[in-house]
């Protein structure tokens, strides 16, 4: 035991403290299984990186503003069976990123659309890929507090800066004519230059509404939607699948269908005069 705390303390003070917390287990397990002393190496040294590998996207993911940790594998596929899988997984291998090319999950609330971007944004950090995530009501408010202060450019900047810019429930709350203007100008800031996710719950027929001017909204999906890959949700809340199965909360209609999707995505891809 004394050789067995020697070692435990060799290793905190070369600060190895995840190799240290289960040196004793290993050393069993080692025994038991008969390892090879480079077994028992390679087997002590990997819990040490694992340990660190899930400390540093802790704190990429605290950096990065993510509300909470959501993985792909923790989404039900076959509760939504109108996501395209194969479609996520090859999201998943971040080529949208290398073409600056944007994602867009449209579908009413609950259906995992969140969900899926924090994911995407997760799955981004394990691959060192500079990720912030925002509301859009955060982020308009930040905005125009920073116009009022003359730091816009400053804060365009710092939206810029990450590789990723997460924007979630676009379209649960109208914009007045600044706002929507900020937000035009943060979305061709970042055109061609950074990807982005959104999460929606209206479809593109009616940013206009949103944003309080048709030409504007245009304007905007003409820019986010030229490199883009919309994934549309049409399912169920997973939140309230419990109380549907038991007939207490009826499903809600769908306010994004596939083909209003479609015939905007088709009708943005017609490049508009700039603004």
């Amino acid at each position: 035991m004394l050789e067995l705390d020697q070692a435990r303390g060799q290793l905190e003070e070369l600060k190895l403290f995840a190799a240290a917390d289960v040196l004793e287990s290993r050393l069993q397990q080692a025994t038991d299984k008969q390892w090879t002393y480079v077994s028992f190496l390679v087997d002590l040294l990997g819990e040490e990186l694992a340990q660190r590998l899930r400390r540093n996207i802790q704190t990429k993911m605290r950096m990065a503003r993510l509300p909470y940790q959501k993985t792909l594998a923790e989404f039900d596929f076959a509760f939504q069976p109108s996501v395209d899988k194969k479609l996520i997984d090859e999201l998943a291998t971040m080529n949208f990123v290398r073409q600056a090319a944007n994602v867009v999950f449209l579908g009413p609330p609950g259906v995992g659309k969140s969900h899926l971007a924090i994911a995407l944004a997760v799955e981004a950090l394990t691959k060192s890929i500079s990720v912030y995530f925002t509301t859009v009501t955060q982020l308009v408010e930040e905005l125009r507090r920073a116009h009022h202060a003359n730091r816009l450019d400053a804060k365009m900047r710092q939206y810029l800066r990450p590789r990723i810019l997460v924007i979630d429930e676009v379209g649960y709350l109208p914009m007045d004519s600044l706002a929507a203007n900020l937000f035009f100008q943060l979305i061709s800031t970042r055109y061609e230059r950074g990807s982005m996710i959104l999460t929606s719950n209206k479809s593109f027929g009616d940013w206009g509404e949103l944003f309080g001017d048709s030409v504007l909204a245009s304007a905007i999906l003409d820019r986010l939607l030229h490199h883009a890959h919309i994934v549309n949700i049409r399912g169920q809340s997973y939140r309230l699948k419990d109380k549907m199965k038991a007939g207490v909360y009826g499903t809600p209609p769908d306010p994004v269908s596939s083909r209003s999707v479609r015939k905007e995505a088709n009708h943005a891809e017609k490049r508009l005069p700039d603004l």
